[in-house]
């Protein structure tokens, strides 16, 4: 990508959208576009297209999703799938009929069968049942997948889609409601450590594993990707090493400093029982994450306490 290409990121105040901006800042490039959702509605084709056309954009990223753990994709499995589907058509579409030059779509390993062989590998996608807890989202974000790469079969565009594992960092979603595990249980300890509450109650057995991407990793990777990888193919993102929930649990006790005891209600679902993805393809580009679990437990905690602060004023 070019210093003064015009590049729009798609979701820009979220998780993943917020560390492309900062990535993209920090290596130079000013020539950035955003829109609130105020200031335009993704899932309105018209605006959508009026958009594109009035800011004749060069390259964008397309992190804009509708998002959430367990509950949120089990209570509001139709607002998931229409959502998601009308983000990535109306993008997906107007960037090819405006001439961008480049695209790259942000799935999820979530969206990887229930029961895929460890560690997950680009193939696996399709090639078995899904979580049911989450297929609403899946089929949604395997439509995105499928419509860049119809799209670079018929119309010869570029763009690229990549499977990011479970994500954490700055601006994540600490909503009981909505969230995913970590920033969940990062609330969950520091609530109980204010109440002094002898215990803290964890969904699940604590035995599924899973592997955590710090979002400043991922939007380094993101940006990698797009200026050396070109293929119709999807790219795995992770870190390759995994850990079980109660493993991370004991992790977030400690990094927030609660020493009550840590309780699993087995009553409740566990989801997927294991996710690690297969990076050697992602490796073999020429690109590793560099920022340690621990590490980044100690700046997802800072962020909280900072969101925290800027809600009481």
């Amino acid at each position: 990508m070019e210093k003064d290409a015009k590049i729009y990121v798609a979701g820009h105040r979220g998780l993943v959208g917020s560390a492309i901006v900062r990535n993209l800042e920090a290596q130079g490039f000013r020539n950035l576009v955003f829109r609130t959702h105020a200031e335009l509605d993704l899932t309105d084709y018209r605006k959508v297209g009026a958009f594109f056309q009035n800011e004749s954009i060069d390259y964008v990223f397309l992190a804009a999703a509708k998002v959430g753990g367990i509950m949120a994709n089990s209570s509001y499995p139709a607002e998931f799938i229409k959502e998601n589907l009308m983000i990535e058509t109306h993008v997906i579409d107007w960037s090819y009929k405006t001439g961008v030059k480049k695209l790259l779509f942000l799935g999820s390993t979530c969206i990887y069968p229930k029961f895929a062989e460890q560690p997950i590998k680009e193939t696996e996608l399709l090639n078995g049942q899904l979580e049911a807890t989450n297929e609403a989202y899946a089929i949604a974000k395997i439509t995105g997948i499928k419509m860049c790469q119809s799209y670079n079969a018929q119309y010869g565009t570029h763009y690229i889609s990549v499977m990011p594992t479970n994500l954490y960092g700055p601006n994540d979603n600490y909503d009981y409601m909505t969230s995913h595990v970590l920033p969940a249980l990062v609330r969950k300890f520091y609530e109980a450590k204010m109440n002094h509450d002898p215990y803290v109650v964890v969904w699940g057995t604590g035995r599924p594993k899973r592997e955590f991407l710090h979002s400043d990793d991922l939007a380094d990777a993101c940006i990698y990707l797009m200026n050396h990888y070109d293929g119709n193919e999807i790219v795995n993102i992770g870190v390759g090493k995994e850990l079980t929930i109660r493993e991370l649990a004991e992790k977030v006790k400690e990094v927030i400093g609660y020493t009550g005891d840590i309780h699993f209600d087995s009553s409740k679902p566990d989801g997927t029982p294991r996710k690690i993805v297969d990076v050697t393809k992602l490796h073999a580009l020429g690109w590793k994450a560099n920022i340690s679990l621990d590490q980044g437990l100690k700046r997802t905690y800072q962020d909280f306490l900072n969101t925290l602060s800027k809600v009481g004023n």
